[in-house]
């Protein structure tokens, strides 16, 4: 009797009868398995999301082409009838147009680098070979002959002036103007801006357009057919120092043919 009432206390207190015989004796809460499998992240979520992050940051941001205040019956014309074939698009068809400069070398956003104007056949088929022409027939008779009665130490002179006359003449007709670019919202009106018909843009005091260039420019000036180009905010110094340079080229070379001359018949 004793036996069997120990054998049933025996039963009763044993894990099967509690429900946690699958448990092995250790029940755990709920609350725990729950916060555990909440805090897991979802490796499919988490990685796609990290992908298109990646690629979103990697894409490279394409920038916006400047748009230039241009003769607006120009832009008509080329809709209407495609490019212009004049004179100058069987010398400049590989350059990109606007109005009558030409864009031969340009940054990503538009941006002109090396632009020639409307008058680059004056510049490269007169300008230039009259300074060629004179500079190199000074030097060959007078400065680097034989017979020169000059010094040598004219030649060390003479070609860095001719070099700075050059270079300042590229510098003038090969930089951007100061092209301006369209601006059509109003508020530029309000501030002080003009509307110009002529490009369908508002401009800024300073800025005129070029009939002979086709285009707007800042703080335009006139337009020089020595130099092929228009002149304006950005060309201006260049022109300047052209001037000078060409300047003290010409009277140096008429002052070394002078002396060249005064020596030969003292001699």
């Amino acid at each position: 009797m004793g036996s069997t009432m120990s054998l049933e206390a025996d039963n009763a207190n044993s894990p099967a009868s509690n429900g946690g015989g699958g448990n092995g004796g250790s029940a755990v809460p709920e609350s725990s398995l729950n916060h555990d499998s909440n805090s897991a992240p979802s490796p499919t979520k988490s990685s796609g999301g990290s992908s298109r992050q990646r690629s979103t940051a990697s894409a490279p941001r394409r920038r916006r082409k400047k748009q230039y205040a241009v003769s607006t019956r120009w832009e008509r014309e080329v809709n209407e009838n495609g490019p212009v074939k004049d004179f100058h698009w069987y010398f400049c068809c590989c350059a990109r147009r606007l109005g009558n400069m030409f864009v031969l070398c340009e940054r990503p956003d538009g941006t002109p680098i090396v632009i020639a104007g409307p008058c680059w056949p004056f510049c490269a088929f007169v300008t230039l070979p009259l300074i060629l022409a004179v500079s190199g027939a000074v030097a060959y008779f007078i400065i680097i002959s034989d017979e020169s009665p000059l010094p040598l130490w004219v030649a060390y002179i003479y070609f860095p002036v001719l070099g700075f006359v050059l270079a300042s003449l590229f510098c003038v007709s090969c930089q951007d103007p100061g092209l301006m670019e369209r601006v059509t919202d109003e508020e530029a009106g309000e501030g002080g801006w003009f509307w110009n018909e002529q490009v369908g843009s508002f401009r800024p005091p300073g800025a005129l357009y070029c009939r002979e260039c086709g285009v707007l420019i800042q703080e335009y000036d006139h337009l020089c057919p020595w130099t092929g180009t228009g002149i304006g905010m950005r060309n201006m110094m260049a022109f300047k120092l052209f001037v000078v340079g060409v300047n003290v080229l010409c009277y140096f070379s008429i002052i070394l043919v002078i002396v060249a001359l005064l020596r030969g018949l003292r001699a």
